[in-house]
């Protein structure tokens, strides 16, 4: 599966939040970039606070809109 990314961040839905899934399985509704990063946090992407790039094109796609779009 070369290419694939692990992390997909959907376009936004009605309510302006995206669902993201990890590797296939959905982890969450996010509302802004702070969620994104809470539930890969969660999923074991950082240790602890740990900062998370979010602009990491080998790590998420960004579908219907990037970083910047939520709603």
């Amino acid at each position: 599966m070369s290419g694939h990314r692990p992390v997909i961040v959907y376009p936004p839905s009605s309510t302006g939040g995206r669902r993201v899934t990890v590797h296939g399985r959905i982890v969450g509704l996010a509302h802004g970039r702070g969620e994104v990063a809470s539930l890969l946090r969660q999923a074991g992407f950082a240790p602890g606070a740990g900062d998370i790039d979010l602009d990491q094109p080998e790590l998420i796609e960004w579908r219907g809109g990037d970083l910047d779009t939520w709603g």
